[in-house]
């Protein structure tokens, strides 16, 4: 009987050590489009690295403002997988701002949201917040994660004939003059949704020219009247969903095609 409990024992420790050595490192940084949850909020990882921010001069649909350039972002990032859902506004803030708020439509983005009311929501998650903060990403960061690794026109491809968008995106073309359930079209390379069409996403940025040489972690211009906007709404024409797309917008506007969602620094 002694050699019987000897021998569990000894079974008990070899799973017990076979099993915790083979545990990666809590310090063991994250890879691409690895998925993590915090407070509820699905989060894709986005790797540091660097990238050339904006649109050659040839490509279709190209606004002024698109100066190319190249960017070097030092610190990776966590990025919400969708936009923040009315669910998910409706958690924390206890209210829903949003046009499109009928019975059913809980898992769409929140719309109706102004750049102010962001940053409430954030200092409220931030205020129980443990290992990190959550902010809006900055328009560099925004970019970086939507071509995620692509240079193309969209992340997608180039897509000359408008029908690869239509897995990809909810536009004017598919979206029938409304938002959609977040997460319904193919994601990106890094497992984001949505980063193109269903709401436009507020970024931290001022809006600015850009540099005109090389730059590294970029915060935008010091100061000015308007905020970024990247991405596209439901009601965004084809051209308007490229990657290097980029508005401004008053911080107090409140659209039914404006939306958010979060960038979570490492832990």
């Amino acid at each position: 009987m002694k050699c019987f409990h000897r021998t569990v024992y000894l079974l008990i420790a070899i799973v017990f050590v076979t099993t915790f050595s083979s545990c990666p490192p809590r310090d063991v940084a994250p890879v691409a489009g690895e998925t993590r949850t915090f407070d509820g909020i699905a989060f894709q990882w986005c790797p540091p690295g660097s990238f050339v921010m904006g649109s050659p001069e040839t490509e279709g649909g190209r606004s002024m403002g698109e100066t190319q350039h190249v960017v070097n972002l030092s610190k990776g990032f966590w990025l919400s997988k969708t936009e923040i859902t009315q669910a998910q506004w409706q958690g924390v803030m206890g209210n829903n701002p949003s046009f499109f708020d009928d019975a059913g439509n809980e898992n769409n983005p929140v719309d109706q949201v102004t750049w102010d009311n962001a940053q409430v929501f954030l200092a409220t998650l931030n205020a129980t917040a443990i290992g990190g903060t959550y902010r809006l990403p900055t328009e560099s960061e925004w970019e970086y994660a939507n071509r995620a690794g692509t240079t193309t026109r969209f992340y997608w491809g180039v897509d000359p004939g408008e029908i690869l968008i239509l897995n990809n995106a909810w536009y004017l073309g598919n979206s029938s003059d409304t938002t959609h359930p977040v997460g319904e079209k193919l994601p990106n390379a890094w497992g984001l949704y949505d980063m193109n069409g269903n709401v436009a996403e507020w970024c931290q940025d001022i809006s600015g020219d850009y540099p005109a040489g090389p730059v590294t972690d970029p915060l935008g211009v010091a100061s000015g009247m308007f905020r970024v906007i990247r991405g596209a709404g439901y009601d965004t024409d084809f051209t308007g969903c490229r990657a290097a797309n980029r508005y401004s917008f008053n911080p107090a506007s409140t659209y039914s095609l404006i939306g958010f969602r979060l960038l979570r620094t490492q832990d």
